[in-house]
Parts: structure tokens; sequence; C-alpha cells
């Protein structure tokens, strides 16, 4: 137990010096120091929400929130679970919900129930992101942000390609990727591919491949166990193979594939990503447009975006933190997160106003997502998650690669049958 002990101190004293330049000197007697992890992305997205921060603090002299971004999502788990066990976590951390279960496990976060149900607010929170909060009867955090993915496009490539409406099936969408494929300068390679896939088995490829296994009747769990033998997720990482091995599709860098610098090129006439990159595209000075995932049996989108936890802190720090929490929840906050960076807001009421319907109007491909949200569903929440995500992101991996998808989903299975055996997975 002591070689444990002594590990977790050397892993934790890494992390704090990974973070020790952005500590922040001691607050004036009488104001509560909130610590906040983060990783918010692009940068332009991060600046924002530190404005926010800066507002919240002058409204809040008694209170001081320091917001400090400790890497992208899937770089922090280490960071995350390494100060959660050497009792040094955050008082408040940023990140996707699908890591409750983990966290609930861990004792490392309040219910937020009781606090949440009493305020007004509670009622103005789009219904749907309840089931990102919500584990064996708590709520465990409260949304942030949402968003979901679609697919982007550039219409000058499409009229070049003769495609005068965008695919709205996945057999279209074969089509479409494979016109838009080509070799403009003759040296016998594509130099342009109808489509950028998302490789690796991060958690971000999950959350592109998704929407694709819902719509055509998949699922990663059934009856609170892994499942991922299914038609459905079959059929997904068999369209995402048949892309590839036609040449209609140009693989991401290993889980890079959030990153869209190859459709700003023109590289790609199409890519999954979602309305946090509205701000990017718009800097780029690029044509670009966007349409609904495709539909195999019925309409199918992801939630995205993240949520905010309260990790187990002192009880000023609790009542100073929920204060925080109710501030993100508001409108005002809402209102200029959601205009300052494409995300749509977690609140019904910002949805409605004059200034979220004109910025809409000036932004119209906000309202797919809008759209999609009628139908969104969310990953599952349960303790294994992880896992469950990461042997179905190596699935993924495999089928683009060229394994047959059902032998790569059944492998995925295997694994996930030793490491959970017949414990309980989020349906």
């Amino acid at each position: 137990m002591a070689g444990y002990r002594w590990l977790w101190a050397l892993l934790l004293s890494l992390v704090m010096l990974g973070l020790g330049g952005c500590q922040a000197p001691a607050p004036p007697p009488g104001v509560v120091q909130l610590t906040l992890w983060h990783g918010i992305s692009p940068p332009p997205n991060r600046d924002v929400f530190q404005e926010l921060v800066d507002t919240f603090n002058q409204r809040h002299p008694e209170i001081r929130v320091k917001a400090l971004y400790v890497g992208q999502p899937d770089q922090q788990i280490p960071k995350i679970l390494t100060a959660v066990v050497g009792d040094a976590a955050p008082d408040i951390l940023w990140y996707v919900p699908t890591l409750t279960g983990q966290l609930v496990e861990l004792q490392a976060i309040q219910p937020l129930e009781d606090w949440l149900r009493q305020l007004p607010l509670a009622e103005q929170l789009d219904p749907a992101l309840f089931s990102t909060m919500e584990l064996e009867g708590h709520l465990w955090s409260v949304p942030f942000a949402t968003n979901n993915a679609a697919v982007f496009y550039r219409p000058s490539l499409f009229q070049a390609a003769g495609i005068e409406q965008v695919p709205l099936t996945w057999p279209e969408l074969r089509q479409a990727a494979q016109r838009l494929s080509r070799d403009s300068d003759g040296d016998g390679r594509l130099d342009q591919h109808g489509m950028m896939l998302s490789l690796g088995k991060g958690e971000w490829t999950v959350f592109v491949w998704l929407p694709f296994v819902y719509s055509a009747g998949g699922w990663l769990s059934r009856q609170g166990q892994p499942d991922l033998v299914n038609d459905g997720a079959i059929a997904a990482l068999q369209l995402g193979q048949d892309l590839v091995e036609s040449d209609s599709a140009l693989l991401s860098a290993p889980e890079r594939g959030y990153e869209i610098n190859d459709f700003l090129a023109g590289k790609v006439a199409m890519q999954v990503t979602g309305p946090w990159t509205l701000t990017q595209m718009k800097d780029a000075g690029i044509d670009f447009d966007v349409f609904p995932f495709p539909v195999a049996e019925e309409p199918a989108a992801v939630l995205g975006g993240e949520n905010f936890f309260l990790c187990q802190t002192s009880p000023e720090k609790t009542e100073a933190a929920k204060t925080f929490l109710e501030y993100v929840l508001s409108a005002d906050f809402q209102l200029d997160w959601a205009l300052g960076t494409g995300y749509l807001p977690i609140n019904r009421q910002v949805r409605r106003s004059e200034t979220y319907q004109a910025f809409v109007a000036e932004n119209p491909t906000l309202q797919v997502f809008l759209d999609q949200m009628d139908w969104a569903q969310s990953r599952p929440i349960a303790p294994r998650y992880p896992y469950l995500s990461e042997n179905f992101g190596r699935a993924i991996e495999a089928a683009l690669l060229g394994q047959d998808p059902r032998q790569a989903l059944q492998e995925s299975q295997r694994r996930l049958e030793l490491i959970v055996g017949n414990g309980q997975e989020g349906s």
C-alpha cells in the first residue's frame, strides 16, 4: 500500500508542477477563492469564457474564481484522477458528463438536485440535458453549454462537382463523397477528398460516430450491459470503411479528428464538427454551410457540450461555487456565451429571446443544430463508460484501417466482458 501512495504522490507532484505557473496568489481576507479546471477550445472561446469569469468576479467581490486551462479533454483524465486521489482536486471541474460515473465512484463530487430543483432557473433548462446530469437518482452536474455535431460542407466544391442537393441518406452521402474526390492536378494522387473521417479511439471519435450508429438503430449497451455487436453499429462502421476503401474519405491524424485545417484548405469537402467552429471558419474567410447527419433509418444526433461538477470541498467554497454555477445557468451568461462562441444556449428563455433569434438569422447554420436538439441523445452515463467508449473507439479505428467491422466489434466486446464482468453499464 505504501508503494501505491508513493506512486500517487509522485504523479500528483508532476501534475501540480505542470499547473504551477498558473497558481494564483492568496486572496484578500474575506474573499473565497475557487479553482476551476477546464479545457475550453479553440482559444477564442477560452477568451470569451475568461471574460465571463471576470464579469462574475467583478459582480461578486467576495468570491474570486480562478479559471485554469488544463488541456484538451482526453489529456485531462490523468490530471483529474490523480488530483482526486491525491486530495488536490479543483473546487469546480469542467468536463464531458460521461465522466460522471467515475467521479461518483471516487466520491469526488457532490449531488446537486436539492439545490438545483429549488432554483427558478431549473425550469428554463432544456429538458434533454437532464439525461447528461443524472445517475442513480441524483443530479451530479449542471450543463455549461450544449451542442451537437453535423456535417459541414464547402458549397463551392459541391457546385464544382455538379452536386445540387446535400445528401440526406447514406447512399447519397456515399455518392456525394465519391464525386467530390478528385485529382485536380493530374499527378495520379487525390488532392481533394469527399469527406474527412475521424480516426482514433478517443472520445471525440466516439462522439462523431455515434450519430451514425443511432441512425441505423444501433446502440452501445443494452439492459445495463455492453452490447457493441449489433446491426446498427456494424452498419455505421461499414459505412466508414466503404468511404475509405473507395478513396472517398481522408482519415484524420490519430486522435485529431476535431481539427478542421484540411476542410479550411479545401482538401476535404465535408467534415463532421460543431457550431463551436463557426468563428474559426468565418475568420478563415471560406464558404461553408451545414446539413444534418444523413439518415439510415431515423434522424440522429448526440448531445455534446460539457458540464460543471462541484467537487468535494469546504462548506464555504461549496456555497460560493453554487453562486457561480447559478451565474452559468443564467440568461446573461448563456446569451453572451452563445453569441461569442456559437454554442447553443442551455437556457430555453435565451433561445427564444429576440437577441438570440436575430443572431440565428445572421448565422442560419445554427438552425440545423437547434433542430437536431429535438432528437439528440446522450451518451451513456455510467461508472464504466470510459471502458465502453475506448473499446468502441478501438473498433472504429480497426474498421477504418481495414478490419471487418463485425470482427472489430466482437473483439472489443470480448475485451469489455473481461474488464467489466457482470458490472452494470448505462444504456
